[in-house]
């Protein structure tokens, strides 16, 4: 889900709702040839480490259980989809849509919707068994308006922190165990600094620090208002935002100087290497750990300082792009993005957990399972940095307004901002 990035693209949400078209027949009918369209053309992000390793795992599957049709990798790297979702846009307008493209589940697919370029795909969770297979509360956060438009191919989850027992230790913190709250996290930095670490906490760029602002007001305000937020019933210009954005700030003198010009594994990296007691990213992590061959005893996790009970969760899916190519081979790639074989095939290396309610947790690593504990017992909140809570319109303006404050830390500008961001966008 987030690859390396050169870049932080900058999105114009007008580009990429510029197009709308008619909706895709069923006939299989697609641009070009007859061999043309026999290659199915998957559009991703995933081009490296966990991510490219649990793509293959998926094609495996598919190139058995879809003989007919020939995948064609066309991924793109960038951190969180960034550098892709402007390629696609641009592909979009141009009339040029691929077979399927991967988009973060939730209000991030309300873009694709308004614009006409993702088909219902409702029709095809009764033809695959999807309705019985995934779980009712996933359905719902899939379902637009009495429609779905995406297959998830996994679950993650964004607010973990990882974290270096050696390094912890110099400061006799107990690394297996997370703080209570986020002012005992900010406690334990005070200790590291204390300790000889110049930079307790790792971060990178772009949407990294919108993970962590998100942790913060997670941790601060609670499940309920946090996921208020993004639905408008929470006042972003609340007393209790201000204070959760005066902890972020605080946080922010804890990291690395680079922290604009990195990209998230670099961020790991300083954990790994001992330069830094924690990072906080999502948990393909794990997968990353494992690609890396990081001995378990390396690192620890928990999730983010006041936040235990509460998992906040993404998925990556697969749409049926409007007017894209052979329909049906992309429906043969959905049927394999939302099968059992294909999810255990994906998830095992990728990090991320299987949508499916009917997965066995002894197929996968301990990351894994623990997981797939949290998910069916934790009160679930969407992530505004990987699409689930916010369009891309409204991430976008997050975005620069979050790069904005890492570079001139102003409390009272941020906090308009992240309001005026969710109003307007």
């Amino acid at each position: 889900m987030r690859g390396l990035s050169k870049t932080l693209a900058v999105l114009s949400a007008a580009g990429l709702l510029a197009v709308s078209a008619c909706g895709n027949s069923d006939d299989g009918g697609g641009g070009g040839d007859s061999a043309a369209s026999k290659d199915v053309t998957v559009f991703t992000w995933w081009a490296d480490g966990g991510e490219k390793a649990g793509l293959d795992g998926m094609v495996s599957v598919f190139n058995t259980d879809c003989k007919d049709f020939k995948f064609v990798n066309s991924a793109v790297a960038g951190g969180a989809g960034s550098n892709a979702k402007q390629v696609l846009a641009n592909d979009l307008q141009a009339g040029k849509p691929p077979s399927t493209f991967q988009a973060h589940a939730g209000a991030e697919l309300k873009d694709y919707i308004n614009a006409g370029q993702v088909d219902d795909v409702s029709q095809l969770y009764k033809d695959y068994g999807l309705d019985k297979a995934f779980p009712q509360n996933l359905i719902d956060n899939l379902t637009v308006d009495g429609k779905i438009y995406s297959i998830p191919a996994n679950i993650h989850r964004a607010n973990v922190v990882w974290a270096n027992p050696a390094v912890l230790k110099k400061a006799s913190i107990d690394g297996a165990k997370a703080p209570a709250s986020v002012d005992a996290w900010i406690a334990d930095m005070d200790k590291l600094k204390a300790a000889g670490v110049k930079a307790p906490l790792a971060i990178s760029k772009g949407f990294a620090q919108e993970m962590l602002v998100e942790a913060v007001l997670l941790a601060d305000l609670g499940a309920d208002k946090f996921s208020g937020l993004w639905d408008g019933k929470t006042d972003w210009a609340g007393a209790d935002v201000t204070a959760a954005l005066e902890k972020y700030k605080k946080l922010l003198t804890y990291t690395n100087a680079d922290r604009e010009a990195i990209d998230w594994p670099d961020a790991l990296q300083y954990v790994n290497k001992g330069q830094a007691g924690y990072t906080l990213m999502g948990d393909w992590v794990a997968a990353q750990q494992l690609a890396d061959k990081v001995p378990d005893s390396a690192y620890t996790y928990w999730p983010a300082p006041g936040t235990s009970g509460t998992f906040q969760f993404l998925a990556d899916s697969f749409t049926l792009p409007t007017n894209g190519a052979d329909p049906d081979g992309a429906k043969c790639w959905l049927k394999t993005v939302g099968s059992a074989e294909g999810q255990k095939a994906f998830n095992t290396k990728k990090g991320s957990i299987p949508a499916r309610s009917d997965a066995q947790p002894a197929d996968y690593p301990k990351y894994q399972q623990g997981a797939m504990a949290d998910w069916k017992s934790n009160k679930i909140v969407p992530s505004c940095a990987h699409g689930a809570a916010c369009t891309l319109g409204q991430n976008n303006d997050i975005l620069s307004a979050l790069s904005q404050f890492s570079g001139s830390p102003d409390v009272a500008k941020l906090q308009t901002a992240l309001g005026n961001a969710m109003k307007t966008s």
